[in-house]
């Protein structure tokens, strides 16, 4: 019978023992590196406790969300506009419902579309999706509320008889206080014959308090990034968010500084007319 030479690492036990072998002779310090590889991969898609905001939807408060129109009035005679209104939002991950990875959160701090924050900056610790959404809504709520008393008022004190107006303001998927402006912008403009926009697409946000005072939101950077992507040339910002625009407007917006719905209503009909040159920016 012939010898048989049997290489090593040819059967079952010899690929095992070769493996083994290798091991072995691996130096400590590429054993640890490769631990640390490997606990560094897991990491990156382990729940962060960050959040990560970008450039979210616009929406036209003087179109159709979900073939519904955004401000729907009733009992008056109301006007359409050539022009487009747009609403600016913030999409958030990392929020209660919208978990977000370590690997995204570390991506996005090198995206100028991105902004990174402690989770507890934007929610409080335990809330629930529910809690969160309800939140959300409430102040969505209050808005429009706040946008159709101050619109309402304010065309009585032009002397316009609004007392038979009934407005609703309907949008999907869209929470929070800071649509407030834009609302109130796009109810006056369907009850005046005025085309206020002169057929411009022009952008904006900030809340509507009941003194008819423009107020300070979050985001607003990404905000203007948005309104540049769907086409807007003109963004309302609020004053007191000033600091925030300074140095950040996206080439081919213009940013206008407004402080009271007088200031917004006025530099609407400015741009419009196409009058707008001298107004006031950050």
């Amino acid at each position: 019978m012939a010898d048989l030479h049997v290489k090593r690492g040819m059967s079952a036990n010899g690929a095992f023992t070769g493996f083994v072998d290798r091991y072995r002779a691996t130096p400590m310090k590429a054993k640890i590196g490769a631990l640390a590889l490997i606990l560094a991969l897991i990491t990156l898609f382990l729940p962060s406790p960050y959040v990560v905001e970008t450039p979210g939807q616009t929406q036209d408060v003087l179109g159709k969300s979900g073939g519904t129109a955004v401000i729907n009035i009733s009992g008056v005679r109301t006007y359409s506009d050539k022009g487009s209104l747009l609403m600016t939002t913030v999409s958030a991950y990392g929020v209660p419902g919208y978990p977000v990875t370590n690997a995204q959160v570390l991506w996005s701090w090198f995206s100028k579309q991105s902004i990174v924050m402690p989770r507890e900056a934007i929610f409080p610790e335990g809330q629930t999706v529910e809690e969160y959404e309800s939140e959300n809504t409430k102040q969505m709520t209050s808005s429009q509320d706040a946008a159709t008393s101050q619109a309402l008022k304010f065309l009585e004190a032009k002397g316009q008889d609004v007392s038979s107006a009934k407005v609703t303001i309907h949008v999907n998927d869209i929470g929070g206080p800071s649509a407030g402006l834009m609302y109130t912008l796009g109810t006056i403009d369907k009850l005046t014959e005025r085309n206020e926009t002169g057929g411009k697409t022009i952008a904006g946000t900030g809340t509507m308090n009941s003194k008819g005072q423009v107020g300070a939101i979050g985001g607003i950077r990404l905000k203007m990034i948005g309104a540049k992507r769907d086409g807007a040339t003109w963004f309302l910002a609020p004053a007191a968010n000033c600091t925030d625009v300074a140095g950040h407007v996206p080439d081919g917006l213009r940013d206008v500084k407004v402080s009271t719905l007088d200031d917004a209503y006025n530099a609407l009909v400015a741009i419009g007319q196409g009058k707008a040159q001298n107004l006031p920016h950050c």
